[in-house]
């Protein structure tokens, strides 16, 4: 296909800055995006094992509930959680905090049945290693808020909407020689030239995913703004009316029972299994529950579930995420948008689908900084922006991700000996983070980069053999090493990023040929 020079000139520049702009940004968003699907098993990989205080999928939680309600009225009254599958304590409520936002200071109350059946209750803090990994893909790291958002969420929106320009703009500068050159990967021509057909080659093969992630990030990030905008055609109307609030107050004295709830929510979703319930304002006139809903061979639109809200005394489901039929198109609509960003279906062929192309979008960004560096270094080898924009892509790149495995190992050994251990992931996190982004400018791109990737293998390395250690001086070393995927998938990541530090150090990959100019 033919394009004319002075129109790919001008999609050259727009790719080119709108990748330059956002990139680094949407690194850290899409490297830890692809753990977050995983999430759950990196933070019980973290957390110690302790044996269970109730069998797996037990069926007394009506027993359970009747006696905290008998005991706590009014903690119960506030709202509690049930969650169906744990082997852990089933029952919660949160004596400090709320459920929502990334507050490390939260507290729970569990309660659970003794072999006695008697009720006990303990106080025990809330572990947010997983909040952590999702904050950062949601945020990529940038910290305050505002209204009621981080600000990093609006700032990853901005960066998208440049992202989405840089797909489209890349793919019309590759139409000319799309057909010809789309698998060639011309390692014989050069470093520059293999690095650019690798780039080209992840960036094309996945173009729709990259799609649905650019445009849903920018949904995720302003829609509160669109429907505010829009609500002025609308004559001030909400969008999302709720329901009336009843002429009295219930009480939770009179709560159906939870076999009941798990009724009304299985008949309104056949095939779903309910598998979490949280109750809130039981003792008001607009109580609500919401259960989780599960289905392994369902798409669902939530990050792991899709979910139902029910009234929990009249048992009439106020809302719920599933297709909503001929009446629902927009609804149906925006609910696959959220299942197609959250991964969640495919089963886990689809989360690690989901897990490798995240990774492949953040080397996208990684290797379209990199070629942009080597081209100006070409120019001018000691332009001091072009030296800054060098050190700056080698710390924050390397930097996000050395950061991250330093904060899951020492996640590992913290939560043996602390109560709370969530400050620490933070301020392991931006430690190490801005220490690494100082040591690049202090010492150079080429060497920052041999260390910074020799440091996430031996990290990486150091999971493993963390586990392993603790697996030894726990009294039933089966039960422990539990955590499987965890450790096999961080030894590989050590051998690859060994590999590739060693290519550094020979100067016989394409990073080293920029730092060599320095």
């Amino acid at each position: 296909m033919r394009v004319r020079a002075d129109i790919l000139r001008t999609y050259q520049g727009v790719h080119t800055w709108t990748g330059i702009i956002a990139g680094l940004v949407l690194f850290i968003g899409f490297y830890a995006g692809s753990l977050t699907m995983f999430k759950h098993e990196l933070a019980q990989w973290a957390n110690p094992v302790s044996a269970p205080v109730t069998k797996p999928h037990t069926n007394n939680h009506q027993t359970l509930v009747d006696q905290a309600i008998a005991k706590y009225p009014e903690q119960m009254g506030n709202g509690f959680s049930l969650d169906l599958l744990t082997n852990q304590a089933p029952l919660s409520w949160y004596s400090q905090g709320k459920e929502r936002g990334m507050k490390l200071d939260n507290q729970l109350q569990v309660l659970y049945l003794n072999q006695q059946n008697d009720l006990v209750i303990q106080q025990q803090n809330e572990n947010k290693l997983a909040d952590l990994i999702d904050y950062l893909h949601r945020t990529a790291g940038f910290a305050g808020e505002i209204g009621h958002d981080q600000s990093g969420v609006y700032i990853l929106g901005i960066a998208s909407a440049l992202y989405f320009l840089a797909l489209v703009s890349g793919v019309i500068i590759l139409l000319p020689t799309l057909v010809k050159t789309f698998f060639a990967i011309r390692k014989e021509k050069g470093a520059s030239r293999f690095w650019l057909d690798s780039h080209n080659l992840v960036g094309i093969a996945s173009l729709p995913f990259h799609l649905i992630i650019a445009f849903t990030v920018v949904v995720f990030a302003f829609h509160d703004l669109v429907y505010d905008g829009l609500s002025a055609f609308y004559d001030d109307k909400s969008f999302f009316q709720r329901p009336a609030p009843a002429a009295h107050n219930y009480h939770i004295a009179n709560l159906p029972s939870i076999n009941k709830q798990l009724l009304a929510a299985k008949n309104y979703a056949p095939g779903y299994e309910p598998i979490h319930i949280t109750f809130n304002r039981l003792n008001t006139n607009s109580p609500t529950a919401t259960l989780k809903m599960s289905n392994s061979s369902a798409v669902v639109r939530g990050p792991d579930t899709d979910y139902l809200f029910l009234h929990p005394y009249t048992l009439e489901v106020l809302n719920s995420s599933y297709p909503q039929g001929g009446d629902g198109v927009w609804g149906n609509i925006v609910g696959s948008f959220f299942s197609l960003h959250f991964g969640t279906y495919g089963g886990e062929w689809g989360r690690w689908g989901y897990f490798v192309m995240g990774l492949l979008g953040a080397f996208l960004f990684y290797s379209g900084n990199l070629l942009w560096l080597d081209k100006r270094f070409k120019q001018d080898a000691n332009k001091r922006s072009t030296r800054f924009m060098a050190n700056l892509t080698i710390g924050v790149c390397l930097g996000s991700m050395i950061a991250v495995v330093a904060t899951l190992l020492q996640a590992k050994w913290t939560n043996q000996y602390m109560g709370n251990a969530n400050y620490s992931y933070l301020y392991s996190y931006y430690l190490v983070f801005f220490a690494f982004v100082a040591y690049t400018f202090f010492k150079g791109t080429h060497h920052a980069s041999y260390w910074g990737l020799m440091g996430i293998a031996l990290l990486s390395a150091g999971m493993g053999v963390s586990t392993l250690i603790q697996a030894l001086l726990a009294d039933d070393f089966l039960k422990y090493y539990q955590s499987g995927i965890v450790d096999i998938s961080a030894a590989v990541f050590a051998l690859i990023f060994y590999y590739c530090a060693k290519k550094v150090r020979n100067k016989s990959v394409s990073y080293a040929v920029i730092p060599a100019k320095l």
